[in-house]
C-alpha cells in the first residue's frame, strides 16, 4: 500500500492546500498521513461564540484546534501526527505557532519559526522513519504565502530529508504550487459568481454564536489586479496536478471541521478570517523535486488516477 506524508504548519493548512489530493489518494486505497508542526495558537477565531479562545493566556485555542484537526482528518480518512506530541505527559505539541511576520509570538522560546533545524528536522525525520512514506509533500521555499511557520516547515522538512539514510529517504517529494492560469480562472469565476455562492448565512447559522447572534459576515471578492501569493507560479513550473471533482465534497466536509478558521460559504467558495473569498475547485498543483537538491524532477504530468504516484 503506497504511503503519503503531508507536512504542514497549522491545523487547517492540510485541508486548504491538499484536501483534494488527500481525499483522492484515500479513495485510491493509499495510506495518507499528515504531520502538523504547531497547533495554531495564534489563529484568528471567526465565530463570535468561540472568540474567547483567541489570544487566551492559557492557550486554550491549541486543544480546540487539535480537536478540529482530529475531526477533519477523520473525515478525510488520514492518519494524524503532531510534531512532538507526547500522550504520556499530555503534551499536545513540541512547538508553538509563531504568528504572522512581526508578531510578538515569534519571540517566545517555543516558537516554531526559531526552532533549531537539526532538532526539529530530527523530529520530522523520526516521523518519516516511522511512517516510511513513498511520497512527502510540503510547502515551497516561500511557505506558500510567507508565513514564518510555513517557511520553517519547508526548511525543517528539507533538513529531515537530509538527515535520513538513503534507504529511508522517500523517492518522491513535492512542493505545493498553483499554476497562474488556474489562479486567474478562479479570480474571474469569483467576480462573476452568483451571489448565493458567496452567502455565508447557512454556515453562520451552524456556529456557536452566543446570545447576540450577529449578522453573517459578507465576503470580499478579490480585485482582478490584486497580487497573487508567491506560490502562484508560471504554469510550466507545475509538474503534477490532482484534479478530482468528487474529492471536493470530502475537502469541504473537512473544512467545516476547522470552523474557528474557515468559512465554507458553498461547495464552490470558502474564506478565512480576512473574509476574502476563495474558490474551492477540486484541483491542486505540485512540483516534484529532488529530495536533496530541490531541483525539479521531470516535466508536466497529465492528471490521472495515480495522482502524486504518476
Amino acid at each position: 500500500m503506497p504511503r503519503l506524508l503531508f507536512v504542514h504548519a497549522h491545523p487547517d493548512d492540510e485541508t486548504l492546500t491538499c484536501g483534494v489530493t488527500m481525499a483522492h489518494h484515500v479513495a485510491r486505497g493509499d495510506e495518507v498521513h499528515v504531520l502538523t508542526c504547531t497547533l495554531g495558537e495564534e489563529g484568528e477565531v471567526i465565530p463570535p461564540g468561540l472568540a474567547h479562545l483567541e489570544g487566551d493566556p492559557d492557550d486554550r485555542l491549541a486543544p480546540y484546534r487539535h480537536g478540529e484537526l482530529t475531526r477533519a482528518l477523520c473525515r478525510v480518512g488520514a492518519v494524524m501526527h503532531v510534531l512532538g506530541e507526547d500522550p504520556g505527559t499530555g503534551r499536545l505539541s513540541r512547538y508553538r505557532d509563531s504568528g504572522m511576520v512581526g508578531s510578538p509570538a515569534a519571540a517566545r522560546p517555543e516558537a516554531f519559526a526559531a526552532a533549531d533545524l537539526d532538532v526539529a528536522g530530527g523530529l520530522v525525520a523520526d516521523v518519516m522513519r516511522e511512517v516510511r512514506p513513498d511520497v512527502v509533500v510540503t510547502y515551497d521555499a516561500h511557505g506558500g504565502y510567507g508565513h514564518p511557520d510555513h517557511v520553517q516547515t519547508h526548511r525543517v522538512t528539507r533538513r529531515a530529508l537530509e538527515l535520513l539514510d538513503d534507504t529511508d529517504r522517500p523517492g518522491r517529494v513535492f512542493e505545493i504550487l498553483t499554476p497562474i492560469g488556474w489562479a486567474r480562472e478562479d479570480r474571474a469565476w469569483l467576480r462573476g459568481a452568483d451571489p448565493e455562492r458567496l452567502d455565508t448565512s447557512a454556515w453562520w447559522a451552524e456556529q456557536e454564536l452566543g446570545a447576540d447572534r450577529p449578522a453573517a459576515p459578507s465576503l470580499v471578492v478579490p480585485a482582478t489586479d490584486d497580487p497573487f501569493a508567491p506560490s502562484v507560479v508560471d504554469d510550466g513550473r507545475v509538474t503534477h496536478a490532482v484534479v478530482d471533482g468528487p474529492a471536493r465534497a470530502v475537502q469541504n466536509d473537512a473544512l467545516r471541521a476547522h470552523a474557528t478558521q474557515v468559512i465554507v460559504a458553498s461547495e464552490d467558495v470558502h474564506a478565512l478570517s480576512n473574509l476574502v473569498a476563495a474558490r474551492t475547485t477540486g484541483r491542486e498543483g505540485f512540483r516534484r523535486v529532488d529530495p536533496l537538491t530541490w531541483e525539479t524532477l521531470g516535466g508536466a504530468v497529465e492528471p490521472g488516477e495515480a495522482g502524486l504516484l504518476a
